[in-house]
């Protein structure tokens, strides 16, 4: 009988278990080769046994540090994190499914002007990069491009392009913004402003101006060029974006935002103007943070599941560790109404 001191090996787990010492190896990696009663099979003996992972063992034999990497890239905010609350939720996510695969998470906020493209897991403090935000999308492609040619595991949250360099998870802005153009529709709206950059530089921003414009010109209208201002994602950058739209003149009947916190700083703004929502001005947002079920109005949104992001940003990027297959996945969007939409 084996001494109670002395600490359970893999050949104690492959012994109870019946299995290979291998098979006992794939499981305590997460390999998805090992058919789910085998799974957990060893995983009861591993539990009868207390046994433990040596971490520092497994990183020696395998070249991993058994940690990944999170990237957050600061954002214009009101307070002093500079964290753009949609993250927030993810972020949550992210370290729940790093701690199922039993691996550490390094947080590291970045600059997107400073070098964040070096290579971390050549000095070994991470098995790959999971990225989140990216501003200027052109600036971004550059760097995405040098991480993939020095073969630097990665995995970002972001536009799903068809040449795009590496992989990435994220939603499908188009039919979100075809749900948002389809709600205004039917609310009566048909002058829809959109404010938030409409380029090749923010690319999920314009698939939803695209996606919102096909669903209007299926009822007989469209977006107008006269009716587009540029914004980031900001409280402030929407208020300004919002009093410039309206001292151009132009008549609208509704406001489509990139983002809830461009919503929310618009709504402010037109209220400030006299303008009236959702009576006046019918206003929709994006990502459904928090904040924006407790706006005034509480602010019609389009949800991204970021809990399902979460996990396929891990999955993926543990999958590239392992040298296993992986791609790019596009979560699809829901929408949420609310007052600033609606009146009823």
């Amino acid at each position: 009988m084996r001494n109670k001191k002395t600490r359970a090996t893999s050949v104690d787990i492959a012994h109870r278990a019946g299995v290979s010492q291998a098979t006992v190896s794939r499981v305590l990696r997460g390999s998805p080769l090992v058919n789910p009663e085998t799974r957990e099979r060893v995983m009861e003996a591993v539990r009868a046994l207390n046994y433990k992972v040596d971490h520092r063992a497994s990183s020696l034999r395998t070249q991993r540090s058994g940690t990944l990497a999170l990237l957050l890239f600061e954002d214009p905010t009101p307070d002093e994190s500079h964290i753009n609350p949609f993250f927030l939720s993810m972020l949550g996510s992210i370290t729940r499914a790093c701690a199922r695969n039993r691996h550490d998470l390094l947080v590291s906020f970045q600059q997107l002007s400073d070098d964040w493209h070096a290579d971390y897991e050549d000095s070994m403090k991470a098995d790959g990069l999971i990225l989140l935000g990216y501003g200027d999308y052109m600036t971004y492609r550059s760097k995405l491009e040098q991480l993939v040619e020095q073969g630097t595991h990665c995995v970002r949250w972001g536009p799903v392009l068809p040449d795009q360099p590496g992989i990435s998870i994220g939603c499908d802005n188009f039919r979100g913004g075809q749900l948002v153009g389809e709600h205004l529709i039917e609310m009566g709206r048909k002058r829809v402003a959109f404010l938030g950059n409409a380029s090749n530089h923010s690319p999920e921003f314009f698939d939803r101006y695209r996606g919102c414009d096909a669903a209007l010109q299926k009822a007989g209208a469209s977006m107008h060029a006269d009716l587009q201002v540029d914004a980031e994602s900001s409280e402030e950058a929407g208020h300004a974006a919002a009093i410039a739209l309206m001292e151009r003149g132009r008549p609208f009947d509704a406001v489509f935002a990139a983002s809830d916190l461009i919503a929310i700083g618009a709504m402010r703004a037109l209220n400030e103007h006299g303008r009236h929502v959702p009576w006046d001005v019918a206003v929709v947002g994006f990502d459904d943070i928090p904040m924006a079920r407790f706006a005034s109005p509480p602010l019609t949104s389009v949800i991204q599941d970021t809990t399902r992001a979460g996990e396929l940003l891990v999955e993926t990027l543990l999958k590239q560790v392992r040298g296993e297959p992986a791609d790019s996945v596009m979560l699809p969007p829901t929408l949420v109404v609310r007052r600033s939409s609606s009146a009823a």
